[in-house]
């Protein structure tokens, strides 16, 4: 009896918090360092979800070890509804795979929230390298395995499995060049020193239209709006293919339900924002907003996905 007593005055009190949800600030940890991507999205998303709450979401930027010191942070932090995490692909689907003793795990450790939305990288080449099509790259790469360099932010990082899923489904081999960041990743495929990498449309797309590099696909299953006209990877010549960034909401594992569902519509009503929705697609991110289920079967489908990619190709962090 004594036993149901207490289950009794926990739910009631979990209760209590939930109605009275939120009396005070709510944090938002951004796993990277300020200036990134994750702020030109997250912070925006923080401003507009504490005018809906009635009180201040907080972004705390916690970066270092690919995303693993801010997730573990939210991971150890009370389940009340006031610490919240903002995190992408890296931390929920290719950290696992990467680091044999990651410090959170994303599925036991988290309430899923919802899935906010997920871009995609593109395909660029450099004008020297004679393809003017996905199916024209492949069958030169097997015509030159392991000859066609190309560049990556560094070892495990988004632009780098994009191309070893590439290169895993097409059957194919390229060389791996890594830098220490996109930006001189891209600028020596410019400058001609590798032939290809996986880019943001943010980096490329100037160069793109200035000639310098040539576009051959989007890496996402679908054509972003901002892009119509640029087929995806799948479409051609590598059915299937889908390789991007997502970006999801979760908050520590027990949180009440009644919050997570408070805070998943209040980003709902943030999605549906014209302005913010018009900094998704400006930024080749397509709004999403799914329920908790949906996010929490799409890591565990991501975190598979990934883990096969980086076994296969060996990838291993710096």
């Amino acid at each position: 009896m004594g036993a149901l007593v207490v289950l009794a005055l926990l739910g009631m009190a979990r209760t209590s918090l939930a109605q009275g949800y939120p009396a005070k600030p709510v944090r938002l940890v951004l796993p990277y360092p300020p200036g990134g991507g994750s702020d030109t999205i997250g912070r925006p998303l923080a401003q507009k979800m504490g005018e809906g709450l009635g009180q201040q979401v907080v972004v705390e930027n916690r970066g270092g070890a690919g995303g693993n010191i801010g997730m573990e942070s939210v991971a150890r932090a009370a389940p009340d509804g006031y610490t919240l995490v903002f995190a992408l692909t890296a931390q929920l689907a290719i950290n696992p795979g990467l680091y044999p003793k990651l410090p959170y795990d994303p599925v036991r450790d988290y309430a899923p929230i919802t899935l906010l939305g997920a871009g995609g990288y593109i395909l660029v080449v450099h004008p020297s390298l004679p393809v003017k099509s996905v199916k024209e790259l492949v069958a030169l790469a097997r015509a030159r395995p392991g000859q066609i360099a190309y560049s990556s932010s560094g070892n495990g990082s988004g632009g780098h499995l994009a191309v070893e899923l590439f290169n895993s489904m097409a059957g194919i081999r390229m060389l791996h060049v890594p830098y220490k960041g996109g930006g001189p990743a891209l600028m020596d495929m410019i400058a001609g020193q590798v032939q290809l990498l996986f880019a943001t449309q943010l980096a490329s797309w100037p160069h793109v239209q200035s000639g310098r590099i040539r576009a051959l696909a989007v890496s996402t299953a679908k054509r972003p709006a901002s892009l119509p006209d640029l087929p995806t990877v799948a479409e051609a010549g590598i059915p299937g293919y889908d390789s991007g960034v997502w970006y999801g909401v979760l908050a520590p594992a027990g949180t009440p339900r009644e919050i997570v569902t408070r805070l998943n519509k209040e980003i709902a009503r943030v999605l549906a924002l014209p302005d913010y929705r018009s900094l998704l697609v400006n930024n080749t991110i397509e709004p999403i907003g799914s329920s908790p289920e949906e996010l929490s079967s799409y890591i565990k489908s991501e975190i598979v996905k990934w883990a096969r990619v980086i076994k296969d190709a060996g990838v291993r962090v710096d």
